[in-house]
């Protein structure tokens, strides 16, 4: 996925990364592992927004799932289609 992307960062705080998708600074967000103190208010933020948070396979995510994948709303469709078997 990473080889497709015009630009891979990391900024060190998940819920921070997830605002920026919020706010239309980042289109897009994945993570294998994190803790429901890095996406509950985020994720709510990034939904209210307009952008959409699932896991990598799709299904509707929840404080204990650990692995999210969240976009602008408009590319979670083909962000999706990298996690899936």
């Amino acid at each position: 996925m990473v080889a497709r992307a015009t630009t891979a960062r990391a900024f060190g705080s998940a819920a921070l990364s997830l605002c920026y998708v919020a706010a239309g600074r980042l289109d897009a967000y994945f993570h294998f592992s994190l803790s429901p103190w890095d996406v509950a208010a985020a994720a709510l933020i990034i939904e209210e927004a307009g952008g959409r948070v699932t896991t990598p396979t799709g299904a509707p995510w929840n404080v204990h799932s650990q692995a999210y994948v969240v976009s602008n709303g408009h590319l979670h469709p083909q962000m999706l289609r990298y996690f899936k078997p």
